[in-house]
């Protein structure tokens, strides 16, 4: 008897995340699969829903929209600061990954957009966000 994933199971899938465009993202390719308890909010809510009813060897493409991924782009979480305002020994080229504390104490990944002598933007979107995901999902397990 083949048993459907369900809300309370734990899984193991494989997959391959892809954007629109074909970009590969992220996958579990040469790692061990991606364990998680279905339901319990782990993943991001669109894959959750996407596994829900699979059956052990089933494979399936998964498309999840922003809002059931990392969310749309906020242009209200890049901020410009002053360039004085980083450390000198910081790199602020385009595209690094840097952590800010914030006057709460938490630390919060931004990667940097732009940068010029006087002001430095700071991205705090995830980086996936505003993007439509593509996961093909291969259940391997469930225990």
């Amino acid at each position: 008897m083949t048993q459907a994933a369900k809300a309370g199971d734990t899984l193991h899938i494989h997959y391959t995340g892809r954007l629109d465009d074909g970009t590969v993202f992220d996958k579990s390719e040469g790692r061990e699969p991606l364990g998680f308890t279905l339901g319990n909010g782990e993943i991001i809510p669109g894959l959750e829903k996407g596994v829900l009813g699979m059956e052990v060897g089933e494979t399936r493409a998964v498309t999840i929209e922003p809002e059931e991924a990392y969310g749309s782009r906020d242009e209200g979480k890049i901020q410009s600061v002053p360039r004085e305002a980083i450390p000198s020994d910081i790199p602020v080229d385009p595209g690094t990954q840097l952590n800010v504390t914030t006057q709460e104490g938490q630390t919060i990944p931004v990667v940097v957009a732009k940068a010029d002598e006087n002001h430095v933007e700071l991205d705090a979107n995830h980086p996936l966000a505003g993007q439509t995901l593509t996961f093909d999902v291969t259940l391997v397990e469930i225990a």
